[in-house]
């Protein structure tokens, strides 16, 4: 009896050592969850921090391009942009405008073809682009970080303002260095034709018992008045200055300039139209240049209407810009045939003139006017379609007017 009960508490023994065993292995094992638990629930809320970080960037990131890409497409130059193997991968609407391309045709197409297509490859300054817009362009590099090229960029800027300045700055320049000359020989001349005149009305004179040979006399006197006429006119060019400018009511003053072209336009087949708004009621000005400005070009626009047509004149005012001061535009319109795009650009230039028995000082005259009131004069023209010149005169001291009218 005594071997059976020690032989079972040996095995009590073991078996309550094994519990014990077992027990710690459970609570060591419980302890080993509890801190993967732990370390669990703290990565996942790393992991979550770093979820929430890189949603923010990508947020940021996403509104960065989209107001990079709103200020792209908002710039007034156009920007064409190329990768490394010259493909375009980017353009704004601006490009799309100047190239008259659409940016369907232009992405993934070589960059040079895209501008030979436009026919903006060349080197001249100013690119004349497909929708008339005068370009200038130029090209860069763009490098990474470490400074290698990645690919190019082109950039499209409208400098058709620009040119219009320098064109009338050319063309100033070019009109005082010839009316210059002008006025010299116009002085120069008559001088001796007053006296051509004297001796042919002396001559006149002495001649009323011979009627015949007195008609030749007259008929020099008729050639040295007209002699003087186009010399008083090449004088009005030279002496383009307004020192005699005040505030004049627009309709008396174009109605004016009507009655005096009254011999050219009082015709059957023309049909003369005027317009005076009311927001341009009074002019500053010098009431007889500008009259003779009108008249030349009323003239202008009937001569190129023999067969008939519309002849509208038009008083509104304007505005150079949306910032731009205040003006006055004058427009005299025909129905005519157009003009030349060839002979635009010496509309204004002394004695150029398409017509037989033109001399060629009209326009020339009314330039010089224009300018000299601080103005300028502006050519719409379409062949077969008609032409319409406009005199634009700053609407100088407006606050003067209203206080000097009355308004």
């Amino acid at each position: 009896m005594a071997q059976h009960s020690t032989s079972d508490g040996y095995e009590f023994d073991l078996l309550q050592n094994a519990f014990r065993s077992f027990d710690q292995a459970a609570a060591t094992l419980q302890e080993s969850y509890q801190a993967l638990t732990a370390r669990v629930e703290r990565l996942d809320m790393e992991l979550a921090a770093s979820n929430e970080a890189l949603r923010i960037n990508l947020k940021e990131n996403e509104e960065m391009r989209s107001h990079l890409s709103a200020i792209l497409e908002s710039l007034t130059t156009g920007v064409i942009v190329a990768d490394g193997r010259g493909a375009v991968v980017r353009c704004n609407r601006c490009a799309e405008v100047f190239l008259g391309l659409p940016r369907s045709g232009m992405l993934g197409r070589p960059l040079e073809t895209v501008l030979r297509s436009a026919k903006l490859d060349g080197g001249g300054y100013p690119l004349a682009a497909p929708n008339g817009l005068s370009l200038s362009l130029s090209r860069a590099v763009l490098r990474n970080g470490s400074g290698q090229a990645t690919g190019s960029i082109v950039l499209l800027h409208d400098i058709s303002a620009t040119r219009k300045l320098e064109e009338r700055l050319q063309r100033r320049e070019r009109l005082a260095s010839m009316g210059e000359v002008v006025g010299r020989i116009a002085h120069e001349i008559r001088n001796p034709l007053g006296s051509v005149e004297l001796f042919a009305s002396m001559l006149r004179k002495d001649l009323k018992g011979d009627p015949d040979r007195r008609r030749y006399a007259e008929h020099i006197s008729m050639a040295v008045q007209a002699m003087d006429r186009l010399l008083s006119n090449l004088l009005v060019y030279t002496r383009p200055d307004c020192p005699r400018a005040e505030w004049h009511d627009a309709e008396p003053l174009v109605k004016d300039a009507l009655t005096l072209a009254a011999h050219a336009t009082v015709r059957e087949n023309l049909d003369v139209k005027m317009r005076v708004d009311d927001g341009a009621l009074r002019l500053w000005c010098d009431a007889a240049q500008i009259k003779q400005a009108l008249l030349n070009l009323v003239l202008n626009a009937a001569q190129a209407m023999p067969d008939g047509g519309t002849l509208s004149i038009t008083v509104s005012s304007d505005r150079d810009g949306e910032t731009g001061p205040p003006s006055v535009r004058l427009a005299v319109s025909d129905t005519g045939a157009g003009i030349d795009p060839a002979h635009l650009s010496r509309l204004f230039d002394p004695f150029f003139t398409t017509r037989e028995d033109g001399t060629g000082l009209g326009l020339a005259i009314v330039h010089a006017i224009v300018e000299g009131h601080r103005g300028r004069v502006e050519v719409d023209s379409k062949v077969g379609c008609g032409s319409t010149f406009a005199i634009v005169l700053p609407d100088a001291g407006g606050s003067q007017a209203a206080g000097h009218t009355g308004r």
